[in-house]
């Protein structure tokens, strides 16, 4: 069975795991902006074990997904000790890019402000994603035209952490993700302008870059082409290669959060490289 077969077999699996996760946390919602995508939730751990928070920019195709969808994902972030805020934004194919980008950074400026309203040290952030929210993270990360336009300061932000994130739009890549670009981007537009591996400049953000060889929508050269283009420019990068039997695309890249350290190499391999940093 192919890859992409198995990808699309698991969602059942998936969802029914998702819909059996207990809620111990109930996050808060915090809105930046008139849209009902442009909101933001944040869980308290009920034990807070670290200063480092977490940040979580949402997958699915850059046209579906929501921080509300990712509810599972915050509760074991926070299930581990670690502050976490979800940032919503607006999708396509209403939405054009770069409009997800821009509500991304809005919305990474406006947590902050929130945390440090609530006299929360924001010294140390991790800023993570899965699939379309590696590519989305990354940009804010690494681009400094980004970052100077939309006014993110990055000084405090310690690592990155992309799983199975679209870091260069190959030709070999997924029928499946050339039909979700052609979404995102306006006819004309030069994408470009929104891939990660062209934007990346040399900073001081450390990243691990978790991605399967059985994906069945993303290839793994996606993270060679990013790692290549790090070594380039002199950041630091780390390639993780998916052991885990549920190697495909959905599972590694969000449904790792349904398990737990001691069943899922992969999801022991993020705390613990965040532990470290």
């Amino acid at each position: 069975m192919n890859d992409y077969m198995r990808e699309s077999l698991s969602y059942f699996g998936l969802y029914s795991k998702m819909m059996q996760v207990k809620k111990k946390i109930r996050p808060v919602y915090i809105p930046y902006g008139v849209n009902s995508a442009q909101y933001i939730l944040y869980y308290e751990p009920e034990e807070l074990k670290s200063d480092k928070i977490i940040v979580w920019v949402h997958g699915g195709g850059w046209n579906a997904g929501s921080p509300k969808a990712f509810d599972f994902v915050g509760q074991s972030v926070a299930d581990q000790g670690y502050r976490f805020l979800s940032l919503g934004y607006r999708l396509s194919p209403i939405n054009k890019y770069p409009v997800q980008i821009r509500d991304v950074c809005r919305a990474y400026n406006y947590a902050l402000n929130y945390m440090k309203r609530r006299n929360i040290d924001i010294s140390q952030i991790v800023v993570t994603g899965p699939s379309a929210g590696a590519h989305l993270a990354s940009i804010m990360c690494y681009c400094p035209k980004v970052q100077k336009k939309y006014h993110v300061r990055i000084s405090n932000i310690i690592g990155f952490v992309g799983f199975g994130g679209p870091y260069s739009f190959r030709d070999d890549n997924s029928l499946m993700l050339m039909l979700l670009l052609n979404q995102l981007f306006k006819k004309g537009y030069d994408r470009r302008n929104g891939e990660p591996v062209k934007l990346m400049a040399k900073n001081h953000i450390p990243m691990l870059l978790i991605q399967s060889k059985h994906d069945g929508l993303m290839e793994f050269a996606c993270a060679e082409d990013f790692a290549r283009r790090a070594e380039k420019v002199g950041n630091p990068c780390e390639i993780y290669s998916v052991t885990d039997k549920r190697d495909t695309h959905s599972w590694y890249t969000a449904g790792l959060f349904l398990e737990t350290r001691e069943t899922n190499k992969t999801l022991d391999k993020f705390f613990d490289w965040v532990e470290k940093l």
